[in-house]
């Protein structure tokens, strides 16, 4: 979860650092720094607080000169954030430096032995023993020594390291941590993610696990653990360098829900030619298809509630069982799974580690396993047998908008498909749904011109202690979306219930003025879902209601009503979402809270 970056080149590092963290503040953070190496003595700077603190301190890297360092941000998971606590970490003698992404989980066993041998320490993170194992192993070769270090941690880890007698070469190495490398025309480049080396490269190389990086001003050299020349090729990152700025937009959660439009498009397009359903990268034949008999989808958070309203479409569709589970649940249940299995992994940046040792464990037990994923070459991509990918470019806002919106539509996609081969639906039932999918961008973009209403209205709620969301079927996986959304960066209570359950328990916490909003797009729940409202309403709560035009009928039961168009009823997710993305970005505006960078959170979370 942390940001890593770093550079050796031609060129000044420090702005370069400062620059490429910045791209990386949406991963979340709590401290900085950044150290660069000059005539052989490592120079550091490092600040709790935001990035824009070491860019004061060091006056945008003016008072660190050098062409060789690495710059870190912090989400804090062994010790408070402080300055001490913040990266990078030094040795004693100021010689070695370190930067870390992820958690070395035998630290204390190994911090122990250190403090045996003589090791003082200054700080309480894991990342310090991993600087103080390196000087304890060095023998004057980095590369032999980093292999000794990494052959005795356990955990994971995306680490950049510098030697002070080696003043022209930046080291990394990863394991289960993300980390990739650029190739510059002013030298050469390490970053945690996409968005820090877009400025100065679009080929990149994804290292793979246990693998070791040396770069120079010239040359980028990759081993593994046998100190081997590992050979591979670099892929060409497409994004628009664009799509990584605000444009305008006071914030990028706005910014990338006003993306919504064309990322959704640009999503659906290459998949549909004449009227059927095409999924080229998918992997699965027609026959491997029909042979399936069990699809799990595995996610986390948004991408969990991707899977929830895929699981209502691919039943109903394609007739095939479905069980949604969250990684961080499916991989420590033994779960059953063979070679009739297909698991769906479902994430945005590919490399959260929860999902990705699920993959693992369904490739282990024999399945079949599709990844659902936006960031091109991540750890997901290449691990999974075969990957589709959200065409949603770069998300820098944590609370994820466009990319979830990316994911529903692929999961629509994927169910139509299957029913397609599996016989299941008609061609004039599929030319409708193809008719219906086609027009969600237009309906997204007009959902998205009324928010003025919408922000009106959240501003009568920005003292709200709590919320809840009630919806039923598909309507329910919705709710637990726009519940999310609003925690997330608002900071207010809030959850979501399916309407059916209200009457188990939870009603008790309904008092007066509570705030309740109900999605209702399913036509054969209307009534059950009035009834809810009405039974909440008796109670004392405002009711917000979300359906579609024409279901004039739900006026009676709520306080609030808005309108999303009349689309296919499993496509209805797509257009209730955005009124409760608004809702839930106002809010938080309106509250003052830091809508791009919500505390306590990170975008790719990339470690247990």
């Amino acid at each position: 979860m942390c940001g890593i970056v770093g550079y050796v080149g031609n060129e000044q590092a420090a702005p370069i650092l400062l620059d490429g963290l910045e791209k990386l503040e949406y991963r979340g953070y709590d401290s900085a720094g950044i150290a660069v190496c000059q005539d052989g003595k490592i120079k550091m700077t490092k600040a709790k607080g935001r990035l824009k603190v070491v860019g004061e301190l060091t006056h945008n890297g003016e008072t660190l000169p050098g062409t060789l360092g690495i710059g870190h941000t912090r989400w804090a998971t062994h010790g408070e954030p402080s300055d001490v606590n913040a990266h990078p970490h030094m040795n004693k003698e100021n010689s070695i430096v370190v930067v870390h992404n992820g958690i070395i989980e035998n630290y204390l066993k190994l911090k122990n032995r250190l403090i045996e041998k003589g090791y003082e320490f200054v700080s309480e993170t894991d990342t310090e023993v991993v600087t103080q194992m390196l000087d304890y192993y060095y023998n004057g070769n980095p590369l032999q020594t980093i292999i000794k270090v990494m052959h005795r941690m356990e955990g994971s880890y995306a680490l950049g390291i510098i030697f002070n007698d080696h003043p022209h070469q930046l080291y990394a190495v990863r394991k289960d941590s993300p980390l990739i490398v650029g190739k510059a025309k002013s030298g050469n480049i390490i970053a945690s993610d996409v968005p820090a080396v877009l400025k100065y490269t679009r080929d990149v190389y994804f290292i793979e696990n246990e693998e070791i990086v040396c770069l120079t001003e010239e040359d980028i050299e990759i081993f593994n653990v046998d100190e081997e020349i590992v050979h591979k090729e670099s892929v060409r990152i497409d994004w628009d360098v664009n799509a990584a700025e605000k444009g305008g937009y006071e914030h990028f959660m706005l910014k990338e829900m006003y993306d919504q439009p064309k990322a959704i498009a640009d999503t659906i397009s290459p998949r549909i030619k004449d009227g059927k359903i095409e999924i080229e990268e998918l992997g699965l034949s027609d026959e491997m298809i029909r042979g399936i008999r069990k699809i799990f989808v595995v996610a986390c958070g948004s991408a969990y509630h991707a899977g929830i309203t895929g699981k209502y479409v691919m039943e109903d569709l394609a007739r095939i069982p479905v069980e949604v589970e969250m990684a961080s649940e499916f991989r420590y249940r033994n779960p059953i799974v063979g070679e009739d299995t297909l698991v769906i992994i479902i994430s945005q940046s590919g490399e959260t580690a929860d999902s990705l040792a699920a993959l693992r464990e369904a490739k282990g037990k024999g399945a079949k396993v599709l990844g659902i994923v936006n960031v091109v070459g991540s750890s997901i991509a290449r691990e999974a047998d075969s990957v589709m990918y959200t065409w949603a470019g770069p998300e820098i806002a944590v609370a994820t908008t466009k990319a979830y919106s990316c994911q529903l539509v692929s999961m629509y996609l994927l169910s139509m498909k299957f029913a397609q081969v599996l016989g299941r639906i008609t061609d004039e039932k599929m030319l409708n749904l193809v008719e219906d999918l086609k027009k969600i961008p237009d309906q997204v973009e007009l959902l998205l011109s009324h928010k003025e209403r919408i922000q009106k209205f959240a501003n009568r709620y920005l003292a709200a202690k709590d919320i809840f969301f009630i919806g039923r079927g598909i309507d329910y996986a919705i709710s637990m979306e726009g519940s999310l959304k609003l925690k997330e960066i608002s900071y207010i209570h809030s959850e979501a219930y399916a309407a059916g359950e209200l009457k188990h328990g939870t009603i008790s916490l309904v008092e007066d003025g509570t705030l309740v909003a109900a999605v209702l797009t399913q036509e054969d729940l209307y009534k059950k879902m009035l009834s809810n409202m009405v039974e909440v309403r008796s109670r004392g709560a405002f009711v917000l209601a979300v359906t579609q035009e024409g279901n004039d009928e739900v006026e009676r039961a709520s306080d609030y009503v808005i309108y999303i168009p009349n689309t296919n009823k499993y496509f209805t997710n797509s257009l209730a979402v955005i009124p409760l993305q608004l809702f839930g970005y106002y809010i938080a505006v309106g509250r003052g809270c830091d809508v791009d960078k919500p505390r306590n959170l990170a975008k790719s979370v990339t470690v247990e």
